[in-house]
């Protein structure tokens, strides 16, 4: 069993997020300490049946840096109990907010992954994007986590900018490869409705050879992609890989989800709703059919593959026009796709 805490608070919103997050609402963040981990009470409860540890935990947002390490203490002493001994702990954290004390202190109550939000090393487009760090804090913020014993790091790099170049590309990569991190997660830039950007023009880059240029260069750097969005340096970052299995997952905090592998719970969006009453959440069944195309879209994007005995007659021989066209292999008894830019393509294909 894996866990997700969200954590909704940050210091500005960029204008391309679209996930549940507050500024200045720091006066509430007590209160949320206090009610995830009534949530987590109750969570532990209704997965009980499939609970025989926890192996992984990610701490996201928002940004979980401006969030007091004493805030989550009591959450994590909770969970003690469930974590398996070799479980991945993961905070996401900001590079500006994210001081060599909050990560010494997240260390000490039991993290030892962070990834950090930089999105790119070229000033221009950190302001573009709207972050609030320039690259000299992104460099030093890996650093600092370095030092406090983080020997699991990751980076996010957000490209498809309208701003992107060939050269600036390769300088966020090259920048990125130089820090002692062991995990890249490389986002294209997606626009939302109700974000700033929806609002505006010529904001995206749209572009499959830039796309594909951005992973070459990652190889190139001894980057490994297992996932349409994610790069190992020696480290595959255990949590996604849960999801992309489709395993059941625990979902806490304002606007998390959870999954226990036949309905999807969600806890409210709004932050003072959800602080009143944490308990009080939606239920989404899914079908059969619904379970199926969300696995085998899961396992084409990825390394994880898919056994051939998920398929049907019908569909098998799909399958070997795939082999036979190059666009996906077997092996082990399970399949997978070649280039995972085409992998959406391939789960239609073999409905």
């Amino acid at each position: 069993m894996i866990l997700y805490l969200h954590i909704p608070f940050c210091e500005s919103k960029c204008p391309y997020c679209a996930f549940t997050s507050y500024t200045n609402k720091d006066v509430l963040k007590e209160a949320y300490s206090k009610a995830i981990l009534r949530q987590l009470e109750f969570e532990l409860e209704r997965f009980n049946p499939q609970l025989k540890s926890i192996e992984s935990v990610f701490v996201g947002g928002g940004t979980p840096s401006v969030f007091d390490s004493k805030l989550l203490k009591p959450f994590m002493q909770r969970l003690l109990p469930f974590l398996n001994s070799a479980a991945e702990i993961t905070t996401e954290a900001n590079p500006n907010s994210a001081s060599l004390k909050w990560l010494l202190d997240m260390r000490e109550i039991g993290f030892n992954r962070v990834s950090f939000g930089v999105q790119s090393f070229d000033d221009k487009k950190l302001k573009f994007l709207g972050r609030v760090h320039d690259a000299k804090n992104a460099e030093e913020a890996v650093l600092r986590a370095y030092t406090a014993g983080f020997e699991n790091i990751s980076v996010d790099i957000i490209y498809g900018v309208k701003t992107d170049t060939k050269k600036l590309l390769e300088n966020d990569i090259r920048r990125a490869a130089a820090l002692p991190i062991n995990h890249l997660s490389a986002y294209s830039l997606i626009i939302e409705e109700k974000t700033p950007f929806f609002q505006r023009k010529n904001i995206q880059k749209e572009s499959l050879s830039m796309a594909k240029f951005f992973v070459k260069t990652l190889e190139n750097e001894n980057f490994s992609q297992y996932e349409i969005s994610s790069f190992s340096r020696g480290y595959e970052c255990f949590h996604n890989k849960q999801y992309w299995q489709h395993e059941s997952y625990i979902g806490i905090g304002c606007g998390a989800v959870g999954f226990d592998g036949q309905k999807r719970f969600y806890p409210s969006r709004n932050l003072e709703e959800y602080i009143k009453s944490p308990l009080i959440q939606k239920a989404e069944s899914l079908s059969e059919e619904d379970l199926k195309l969300e696995k085998l879209f899961l396992a084409m994007r990825s390394n994880v593959g898919i056994t051939l005995e998920f398929f049907s007659e019908q569909a098998i021989s799909k399958v070997d026009m795939l082999i036979n066209g190059k666009k996906a292999y077997i092996k082990d008894g399970r399949l997978y796709s070649y280039n995972y830019f085409l992998a959406d393509e391939i789960a239609l294909f073999l409905i």
